[in-house]
């Protein structure tokens, strides 16, 4: 009896991703997320930052802004850690208006790995990850360059 039942999860499974490799199509986006009002205490634990900034093409300030990155940062470990709930919003013509939704514990000063827990427009039902490498750090910028990994599920 067990090993008719293992056998039917194993079956479900399989199907399932069987399914979701031929339903889905996976989207790699690599962008710069610019921090140009660094505030000092931003990782006093408690602070909770609001924030608006800019998604860019490149690592210079004056590259092609691609989107924004909207959301809130809170300080939620001793160690400065923070817990991150971001969207990103596009900008350019390929993804105007798409969003994806980001959220996650963010340690400071490693790369950042992040799941991709939902998109609208082109991102509709997506699901991923991401990976945000601090590329320049200053007292009054920050930069990350972003690699993010997007399964999103063949609609049409």
């Amino acid at each position: 009896m067990a090993s008719s039942h293992s056998q039917t999860v194993l079956f479900s499974i399989l199907l399932f991703l069987s399914l979701h490799q031929a339903c889905a199509k996976m989207t790699h986006l690599n962008f710069y997320f610019h921090v140009t009002d660094v505030q000092a205490n931003a990782t006093d634990y408690g602070t909770i930052i609001v924030m608006d900034q800019a998604l860019r093409d490149g690592l210079d300030e004056n590259s092609t802004l691609i989107g924004r990155v909207q959301g809130i940062q809170a300080a939620v470990g001793k160690d400065g850690s923070l817990e991150t709930m971001f969207n990103f919003l596009f900008l350019n013509e390929k993804y105007n208006g798409s969003t994806l939704a980001i959220y996650g514990r963010a340690p400071l000063g490693t790369t950042i790995e992040r799941p991709v827990i939902g998109g609208t427009g082109k991102f509709r039902m997506s699901t991923g990850y991401s990976l945000a490498k601090p590329v320049i750090l200053s007292a009054t910028r920050l930069v990350y360059e972003l690699n993010v990994y997007v399964w999103t599920w063949k609609l049409k």
